[in-house]
């Protein structure tokens, strides 16, 4: 009988075993994982399993990245309560309990859960969630509990970092207390709620560093941080819940938040496959000034010796204290302030706004509403304008002493309380100083303005016929020559995109991928690096360079440059750390930083892009590849047309050509180009068309699909517009926030734009005052159905709404002439 037993328990272990060992990701209330065995999650991102941390003996119950040579840890079960021999064995129970359990049936972990389900199942996902669920529920995140709900050190994508109104559920991050002990230590990570909600790292009870206020695109410490190009977050504050959440902008790339108890910072790390390890992207606090209070109250930190000044109407609490450095105590009114008999405000600009806790929000009301409320509150000291969702300018009051302030270049501007003397003295010295300094640029402007006009009239003969002969020389010179641009050195682009690391790499176009550069300077740049198997050889490689080289307009990208080196060919840009329109328009969550002024101003500044290589530059130059991700934003979201490869000229009175083969990227090209391959100004005005209403509606052309109806995004309108409905194309978001009005007048105009014939199409001149003005527009004609039509090269073609024929180019048509 002994014998049997021991047979059937062997069989047991071997049946689970082998189920393992073909990274099985799920345990039922039947089965066992015991040390050595393993869950590895469905595509293998993620495994789970017992393991010893570093020169550790004890044992835990752990995940970690499956296929990554250093084993990296990021959830640990039995934290408090590890096991000192290999006999654990984790279970999930009937009841949907999970159990952690050594030889002796001792309990060393368990969930608290009090869900029941009729078929629990245990199941680690490819997210690095370890979930329990009911198997056969048609809900898959339909969880009873989950580890994300309880994160250790670390915050993966999509995890979230918050807190839960409706229970007072809270979600924080515990650092190891050193490489060999996963045990909570006393640094923390997580949402506060006093005041305005904010991310606090705390060692103990002592705050260490915090995130600042959230102003609707970013916090206050870091607004920029969205311009990188590994992850996107967001900050969600509602009746319900309050949390931190990020999200790899691509799958590919491995990303992870940790608390480092060592060095006491919160670190985001990428991984590395050239390298084989993790680098360091971004960790806070990055220097003194980011560590909680170092001036004392009332004190502006900046990364500058001394560290630490008062703020405007401030000074030292005690000087000599202060003049040695010790800044604990602060600074204090300069002037004592008069409730009764009134007080005024100074405006501090570019700072990290002061600590929440003894703070006042109101999501509801402006500015103005904002000063009135602080001033009339005399334990009010500052205020500022709070951008919530979808646009809206709320409030938020700070008061008694103000905590943490520091300044930065991308910091808000932050109104403090001083006496009405004060403000006035400040008001009357920024006017002479504003006075003084527009004095100064009027005259140097004048003076520079009278030597351009001298240097260009005597030159602009010469350049003219330089200019000429460049575009027409059709002989094979050397790739350097006639370039009119700095031609960079290979080993300085290397340097400046750190040996071309995907890291840096902002994308992949038609031609090869694109990557972000800092040059010794400092200066931002962005590396379109072409690839060899792109199609794109010499002549191309200098149509886009001698065209943009010549091209000046604040809607137009700005060539800086280029590199020659062997095989290499590189054409360096000015960066636009908001990347391309598709990024926001296409995008869920990113799509309501784009209000509908913001996209207004996109469309006028795309339009008039257009109308400068249509109409105002020396040569018309037809771009022929105009789309959404051509068009690029900076800072300040100002759009620039981009990628000048495909452009043609046109000289003197000619307005139209042909090809044999078509270039650009179908969704986009007008019928006639697609068709026939007669492509001029009006098919950039068919492609502005599209991009318009792709704008307004927030969809894709290609792609489009509506669940009562066929054709693309194009037809969907027009039978709205027949039947009196165009604005139900328009996207939600801008028909709750936008100017109506404004709204259908764009989308009337696309419909113009995107006639069937081009002569019915209006020039981007009429666009452009279309735009500008309110006068009664025309109607549309039928748009016809060639949207249906093969191209007539159907080796062109694609299903891809970014799909382009560029591999298929004809590189003697693109020369200028």
């Amino acid at each position: 009988m002994e014998m049997d037993f021991h047979f059937y328990s062997a069989c047991c272990f071997l049946i689970i075993f082998s189920k393992v060992s073909t990274a099985i990701d799920t345990l039922s209330p039947s089965e066992l994982l015991t040390d050595g065995m393993t869950l590895v999650s469905r595509n293998g991102n993620f495994e789970l399993g017992f393991f010893t941390p570093g020169s550790s003996e004890n044992r835990y119950l752990g995940i970690w990245y499956k296929n990554i040579p250093m084993q990296t840890v990021v959830w640990v079960a039995n934290r408090r309560n590890p096991i000192n021999n290999s006999t654990g064995m984790l279970k999930i129970e009937s009841s949907g309990k999970i159990l952690i359990q050594v030889q002796n049936k001792t309990v060393v972990w368990s969930t608290n859960s009090t869900a029941r389900v009729q078929n629990p199942i245990l199941q680690l996902l490819d997210s690095g969630n370890l979930v329990a669920k009911d198997g056969k529920d048609s809900n898959p995140e339909n969880y009873i509990w989950q580890s994300f709900d309880y994160p250790s050190d670390t915050m993966l994508p999509e995890m979230k970092i918050g807190i839960d109104l409706r229970t007072g559920f809270h979600r924080r991050l515990t650092a190891w207390k050193n490489w060999d002990d996963p045990s909570p230590s006393d640094l923390t990570y997580g949402i506060e709620l006093k005041g305005n909600p904010q991310l606090v790292l705390r060692k103990g009870l002592e705050k260490y560093f915090r995130s600042g206020l959230w102003n609707g695109n970013g916090f206050s410490e870091a607004p920029n941080y969205r311009s990188n190009p590994i992850f996107d977050y967001d900050f969600i504050w509602n009746e319900s819940e309050v949390y931190y959440i990020f999200f790899l902008k691509n799958k590919s790339v491995m990303s992870r938040l940790v608390l480092n108890q060592t060095q006491s910072e919160r670190q985001r790390y990428a991984w590395s496959p050239e390298t084989q390890t993790w680098k360091l992207f971004a960790f806070q606090p990055d220097g003194n000034c980011n560590k909680y209070g170092l001036c004392g109250p009332n004190g502006n930190c900046a990364d500058e010796v001394p560290a630490c000044q008062c703020l405007t109407g401030f000074r030292p609490k005690w000087f000599e204290r202060w003049n040695s450095s010790d800044w604990s105590d602060g600074c204090i009114h300069s002037k004592p302030l008069n409730c009764q008999s009134g007080d005024g405000f100074i405006r501090i600009g570019k700072v990290k706004t002061p600590d929440s806790a003894n703070s006042w929000v109101n999501k509801t009301i402006n500015l103005k509403e904002c000063r009135a409320k602080c001033l009339r509150n005399c334990s009010c000291m500052a205020f500022t304008n709070l951008f919530v969702t979808k646009g809206v300018s709320g409030c938020v009051m700070w008061f008694d002493d103000l905590l943490d302030i520091k300044h930065q270049s991308d910091g808000q501007d932050l109104y403090i309380r001083v006496s009405a003397s004060e403000a006035a003295e400040r008001k009357k010295k920024a006017k002479v100083k504003l006075a003084i300094i527009l004095a100064t640029v009027i005259v140097a402007l004048l003076g520079f303005l009278l030597l351009v006009y001298h240097l260009r009239r005597s030159r602009r003969k010469l350049k003219d016929e330089v200019e000429d002969n460049n575009l027409n020389d059709g002989e094979d010179k050397d790739e350097n020559e006639d370039m009119d641009v700095a031609v960079f050195e290979f080993g300085t682009i290397a340097q400046a995109t750190d040996s071309f690391s995907f890291m840096n790499k902002l994308g992949q176009g038609g031609f090869g991928p694109v990557y972000k550069g800092t040059l010794a300077n400092g200066q931002e740049i962005a590396v379109k690096r072409l690839s060899k198997s792109s199609g794109q050889g010499p002549k191309e490689f200098k149509n886009e360079v001698k065209l943009i080289a010549k091209l000046q307009h604040r809607n137009l990208v700005r060539l800086l440059g280029c590199c020659i080196h062997g095989d290499e060919r590189m054409l360096v840009y000015e960066y636009m750390p908001n990347r391309s329109l598709d990024k926001f328009i296409f995008d869920e969550t990113r799509c309501t930083v784009l209000t509908w002024s913001k996209r207004f101003r996109i469309i006028c500044g795309v339009a008039r892009g257009l109308l400068y290589l249509h109409q105002d530059s020396r040569l018309r130059i037809i771009h022929r590849d105009l789309k959404t991700s051509n068009v690029l934003l900076d800072s300040e979201m100002n759009p620039k047309i981009s990628d000048f490869g495909m452009a043609r000229t046109f000289g003197g009175d000619q307005i139209e050509a042909n090809t044999n083969r078509v270039v650009g990227t179908y969704g986009y090209m007008a019928p006639e180009y697609a068709i026939d391959g007669l492509f001029s100004a009006k098919s950039d005005v068919f492609s502005f068309g599209i991009l318009l209403l792709e704008i307004t509606s927030g969809r894709k052309n290609r792609g489009f699909y509506h669940s009562n109806q066929s054709g693309n995004l194009i037809e969907h309108a027009w039978r709205l517009w027949k039947k009196g409905k165009l604005l139900d194309l328009a996207d939600e978001f801008l028909v709750e926030t936008g100017d109506l009005s404004k709204l259908l007048r764009c989308m009337h105009i696309s419909l113009l734009c995107i006639q069937l014939y081009p002569e019915e199409r209006p020039s981007m001149a009429s666009v452009v005052l279309m735009l500008g003005s309110d006068n009664e527009l025309p109607l549309p004609k039928e748009l016809g159905s060639l949207f249906h039509k093969k191209p007539f090269e159907a080796n062109s073609s694609s299903g891809n709404d970014e799909s382009s024929s560029r591999n298929e180019i004809s590189s003697s048509l693109l020369e200028a002439r």
